[in-house]
């Protein structure tokens, strides 16, 4: 099938605003065993993490104007996150640096199949709500689309959302939440989010625990589940691994889309890869809503061909490649 090519207008801009901070990833032997045992690892990379930085990074590749709204240290792990991210093309101007506090870090466990994630989060609980209204009420003049990750590790950010997506969509802005996993695994607080949302993008195990949290039946298949919350707001676009992605409004209509079949070094930020390519047929003016999971599930793809959640994120040239029929 030939794939919907973006219109010739420039892309809508897009804000990000959660967590910055960066990766360490080892691969091989990496389930760790204690009795003060040493492992030999087959790999580590330090590279540029948090869900906020792997998404803007991925729409910046792909030809979209995205700024990062977030905080970092004033120290080595701050600098090297700025500088990644002005590698890549994001606009840094908003990203704060407090100068007593340090960057998060997180410890990835990467094998082909899976990973573990332990993170120290430094700075990353401390992004408010009140900052990111700021950056939203400067661009208001040309709003985009307006994507917030990490939900659950900024505790002063999802205390405001509901303000701050009101505020933004009353000011012409899409709004778009990745939640990511909640350590505490008690997912509260977003039934008061969702009315707020045009867009909701968990993967599948995050859809489930979403919907066990509003006391949706846990009976339901995985689309009956999303049908519900996409009947409290949002359009629920979910990863689903190695097989794409699908999505689904609240009339139940839905659009899937299948991934690659690709050799995987590292899954690290695929699904923020996937989130970016979403995104990003969004703000091209992709307009089909298949075609839209399609960019999703191919760039999500393209980024385990290489380490960390950044290393292969696809350019706009070589997702357009994959499209052409």
């Amino acid at each position: 099938m030939t794939a919907t090519r973006p219109v010739p207008r420039a892309p809508l801009p897009v804000v990000v605003a959660g967590d910055a901070n960066v990766d360490l990833v080892l691969r091989g032997d990496v389930v760790p065993r204690f009795g003060q045992a040493e492992q030999l690892a087959d790999s580590g990379d330090l590279v540029l993490g948090g869900s906020a930085c792997i998404a803007a990074s991925g729409l910046a590749r792909l030809g979209v104007p995205t700024s990062l709204v977030a905080r970092v240290g004033a120290d080595t792990f701050g600098a090297f996150t700025l500088d990644a991210l002005r590698g890549y093309g994001v606009d840094v101007a908003s990203v704060e640096t407090a100068p007593d506090e340090p960057t998060g870090l997180s410890v990835i466990l990467s094998t082909p199949a899976d990973r573990a994630i332990l993170t120290v989060p430094g700075t990353i609980p401390t992004l408010t709500g009140a900052r990111v209204t700021q950056e939203l009420d400067a661009r208001a003049a040309h709003p985009g689309i307006l994507h917030v990750a990490s939900y659950f590790l900024q505790p002063g950010l999802s205390a405001a959302l509901p303000g701050v997506l009101a505020r933004a969509r009353a000011q012409g802005w899409t709004t778009s939440l990745d939640t990511n996993w909640d350590p505490g695994e008690r997912w509260t607080g977003l039934g008061d989010v969702l009315p707020h949302l045009n867009l909701l993008l968990p993967n599948r195990n995050e859809l489930r625990a979403v919907a066990g949290a509003l006391g949706e039946p846990a009976d339901l298949d995985d689309t009956a589940l999303a049908v519900r919350i996409a009947r409290r707001g949002p359009r629920v676009v979910v990863k689903d691994g190695a097989a794409g992605g699908w999505s689904v409004g609240a009339d139940g209509d839905v659009a899937r889309a299948p991934g690659l079949a690709v050799d995987v070094v590292d899954t690290t930020g695929a699904g923020d890869s996937f989130d970016a390519g979403y995104l990003s047929a969004v703000a091209h003016g992709v307009p089909r809503e298949r075609e839209r999971v399609r960019w999703a599930a191919v760039a999500g793809s393209l980024s385990t061909l290489g380490a960390g959640g950044t290393g292969r994120q696809a350019t706009l040239d070589e997702l357009e490649r994959v499209l052409a029929p």
